[in-house]
C-alpha cells in the first residue's frame, strides 16, 4: 500500500511540475551544465532549462561575479550554436574575457537601454524568440505580473532567461523559479605558479520553486564548474604526500 502511494505522489508531483513552470525540453533531452551537487536542489534533479532565474546583487563586485557565474551555465546553452541576448543599462561585461568560459564574444548581442522599463520589454521580446539559447537582462527591480510575463514567454518558447537585479529596492515574490546570490570567495594559487587562483564563488540558491535551497562553494577550470569541497580535499591530500 505505501508502494502504491509513493507512486501516486511521484506521479502527481510529475504532472504538477509542467503547471509551475518545469516544463521538459524539446525531444525530451536535458542538459546538464556541469553543476554537479547543486543539480539535486532542482526537481528531477535537473537545471530548469525555458524558466527564468533570478540574481540578487548587493554590491557592484556581486554583478560582476554573477555575470562570471552565469556565463559558466552560458557556455553550456550556447554549444547549440545558438546566440544569446544581454540587456542592460551599461556593457559592464567585457566580451573578450568571455573566451575564458567557452564562449565566443560575437555569438552574444549586446543590447544598451536606458530604461529599465525598456529592458524589461526588450526581454519580454527576446524570450518568445525560440531561435535563441538564452537571454540575460540587468534590472534593479521587477514585480510579480512582469516576471509571471517573462516566466509565460520561456514556457512557450523555451529558451532560459536570467534576471541580474544590481541592488533590488525591495526583495518580493517573483514568478521565477528561482532566486540565487552569488558572491565571490577566495582563489587559491597553484603551487609555483604566478598569478591568480582560479575564479570561485559562493553560490547561495535561496528559493526554488518545488526544489531545496543550499550554500555551496564551487570554482571555475579547465573549462568547467567543479565544488571547492573536493578540490580542499584533494589539496589535503597533496600537502600530507608532500610534508
Amino acid at each position: 500500500m505505501s508502494a502504491t502511494k509513493a507512486d501516486i505522489i511521484a506521479q502527481l508531483q510529475k504532472e504538477l511540475l509542467p503547471l509551475q513552470g518545469y516544463k521538459p525540453s524539446v525531444g525530451g533531452a536535458s542538459l546538464d551544465p556541469g553543476l554537479g551537487a547543486i543539480n539535486n536542489a532542482f526537481p528531477n534533479n535537473t537545471f530548469p532549462l525555458g524558466a527564468v532565474h533570478e540574481f540578487c546583487c548587493a554590491r557592484a563586485e556581486d554583478v560582476a561575479v554573477t555575470g562570471g557565474f552565469i556565463s559558466g551555465i552560458l557556455a553550456s546553452l550556447m554549444r547549440s550554436g545558438r546566440a544569446s541576448l544581454w540587456i542592460s543599462r551599461s556593457k559592464t561585461i567585457f566580451p573578450p574575457a568571455l573566451k575564458a568560459f567557452g564562449i565566443e564574444p560575437d555569438k552574444i548581442i549586446f543590447i544598451n537601454l536606458q530604461k529599465e522599463r525598456d529592458i524589461l520589454w526588450a526581454m519580454e521580446e527576446a524570450l518568445e524568440c525560440d531561435g535563441l539559447a538564452a537571454v540575460v537582462g540587468e534590472m534593479q527591480d521587477i514585480g510579480f505580473t512582469a516576471s509571471r510575463r517573462l516566466q509565460l514567454a520561456v514556457e512557450q518558447s523555451r529558451v532560459t532567461g536570467f534576471i541580474i537585479r544590481p541592488n533590488p529596492r525591495q526583495v518580493i515574490t517573483t514568478a521565477c523559479v528561482s532566486r540565487w546570490k552569488i558572491t565571490s570567495i577566495p582563489s587559491i594559487m597553484e603551487a609555483g605558479m604566478p598569478g591568480v587562483g582560479f575564479p570561485r564563488w559562493n553560490v547561495e540558491l535561496l528559493k526554488v520553486r518545488n526544489g531545496k535551497p543550499g550554500t555551496w562553494q564551487i570554482e571555475w577550470i579547465a573549462g568547467k564548474f567543479r565544488h571547492v569541497i573536493k578540490v580542499a580535499s584533494i589539496e589535503q591530500e597533496q600537502q600530507k604526500k608532500t610534508g
